[in-house]
This record gives C-alpha cells, sequence and structure tokens, in this order.
C-alpha cells in the first residue's frame, strides 16, 4: 500500500548511463513544455562554438612556423576569395586560387620541374578551429607514410578560405600525381572541430567530388588519427596502382584490432 508520507528519492534516471557514452542529444528531460534550463544553455553554448568555428580567422603565420619546426617547406596561399564573408557567399571562389598563389605556385614547378608524388594542402575550409588543432599532427603521419613508400613530398600548402576542390589546381600547377587536402568540416552542435580529408589521384581543375575519396570526421572524440592515416594508406597504395580514385575505388582497408585470435579483421559489409 502506498504511503503518502514516503520521502523516499526518486527513481534513478534510466537514461543517465546512456548519456555518457555519447555526445548526442538524447532524453533531456522537459521543464513544461520546454527543455530543462541546463539543457537549453548547452545547446547555446554548442550552437556559439559551432558558430564561432565558421568565422575563426586562420592564424596562416603560426600554422606555417609549427609546420617548419617538423621540417616541411611550406607554401603560403589564398584563394580568390578575398575575406570570409565572400567566401561563404562565393563557394566558386573558394575552389580557385587567387592571382599571386598561382603565381607562387608555377614559379615553384618551374624552379623543380621534376614534379612530386604526393601534395599535402592544410586549408581553413568551415573550421579553422579544425585545422589547427589536427591538421599538423596529420600532417607529420602521412609524411612519414609517404616516406615509407617512397613517394618524393611537395611542400606542405596553407591555403586561407579555401574549399576541397581547390587543392586539384594546387597539386596541378605543383605537378603532384596525389593530392591529399585536410580542411575543416562543417561544424557540427557536438563536432566544431571536425577535419576532413578528401584524397584524389591525377589531380586536375574541373574534378567533380566523384574523383575524390573522403575521410571523415577526424578528431579525438571521432575517427582516431591511426585509423585515418590507416585508411588513407589504403586508397592512396590502391590508386597508385590502378591510377585512380573517387567512386571507382571503394574503401576496402582492413581493420587492424588489438587482441583477438586474428590481427586483422575485414570490412564486416564486404562478402567473404
Amino acid at each position: 500500500m502506498h504511503d503518502e508520507h514516503d520521502c523516499s528519492p526518486a527513481q534513478p534516471d534510466p537514461w543517465h548511463a546512456l548519456r555518457q557514452l555519447t555526445p548526442a542529444r538524447i532524453a533531456l528531460g522537459r521543464a513544461g513544455t520546454s527543455l530543462p534550463t541546463r539543457a537549453q544553455l548547452d545547446f547555446q553554448y554548442a550552437h556559439a562554438q559551432a558558430r564561432d568555428a565558421v568565422h575563426l580567422p586562420l592564424d596562416a603565420a603560426a600554422m606555417g612556423q609549427l609546420l617548419r619546426e617538423q621540417g616541411h617547406q611550406v607554401l603560403d596561399l589564398h584563394s580568390a576569395a578575398p575575406d570570409r564573408h565572400t567566401y561563404l557567399q562565393r563557394p566558386d571562389l573558394g575552389r580557385r586560387l587567387d592571382a599571386a598563389s598561382g603565381e607562387q605556385l608555377d614559379a615553384w614547378a618551374a624552379e623543380h620541374p621534376e614534379g612530386y608524388d604526393l601534395a599535402l594542402v592544410l586549408a581553413d575550409g568551415l573550421s579553422s578551429l579544425a585545422v589547427e588543432r589536427h591538421g599538423p599532427l596529420m600532417v607529420e603521419r602521412i609524411a612519414e607514410l609517404a616516406g615509407a613508400e617512397g613517394w618524393r613530398l611537395a611542400p606542405v600548402s596553407v591555403v586561407r578560405q579555401s574549399r576541397v576542390a581547390l587543392a586539384d589546381e594546387v597539386a596541378q600547377r605543383l605537378k603532384a600525381k596525389m593530392v591529399v587536402i585536410l580542411i575543416g568540416e562543417r561544424p557540427g552542435l557536438s563536432s566544431p572541430d571536425s577535419l576532413g580529408l578528401y584524397f584524389t589521384y591525377a589531380p586536375r581543375v574541373g574534378l567533380t567530388d566523384a574523383a575524390r575519396n573522403c575521410i571523415s570526421n577526424v578528431r579525438l572524440e571521432g575517427m582516431s588519427y591511426a585509423m585515418a592515416s590507416h585508411t588513407l594508406l589504403y586508397l592512396m597504395r590502391q590508386a597508385w596502382q590502378r591510377q585512380l580514385s573517387g567512386v571507382n575505388l571503394k574503401d576496402e582497408a582492413q581493420v587492424p584490432v588489438l587482441d583477438g585470435p586474428a590481427a586483422r579483421v575485414g570490412n564486416f559489409l564486404l562478402p567473404e
């Protein structure tokens, strides 16, 4: 029989344990017809972080200095979008270099006519925060992989106000056989610092997204640096052998495991 004077604590929230496993906004509760104050404030904070990530300017000078300390040559470039407002309004301008950057690359290529096997491009995209946090660390890993494969690496290009397709022009001017652009992805409400890697074989101006392979959500809470590097190396090796990339090059990389009877397991989506 229910005791109306029972003062025992309320039942524990069964969703609490699940909320610790994901940044997704689940089981937020309610206050009347609205969200509780804490959930509403958390949402506003996340929205502000995402907005700031879009508008925060890339510190290209600091980025270049860090890359040089890692031992890389660096090219400081800019797209045809002169400022952030234009960049957001005119995606087409973000896909091409400005005149000065084009001339800089042409001059470099004239001094190094032998060309390169791989070009790396660091670009602000829609989140300079992502590039500053994860870009140099990923460049270091990719450079190590390229060195182990014996691939000749171009100077690292740091580009402001850039879209993904701009990497094709950089690589074409440098006479690079492959290119990887590391670019800030559109921020989400739980991921303002998500880095995307886009890989292209035989890059040239005018290619569509069908010619590229994408590795997305590279960050500490998403895809790890190790897994992104592992996947990228597979794609580059396959592209080098088959001379293609994009929709015709599927990600069938073997996934490394830490324990178990087998050292590696395959993609579970593919037939045996």
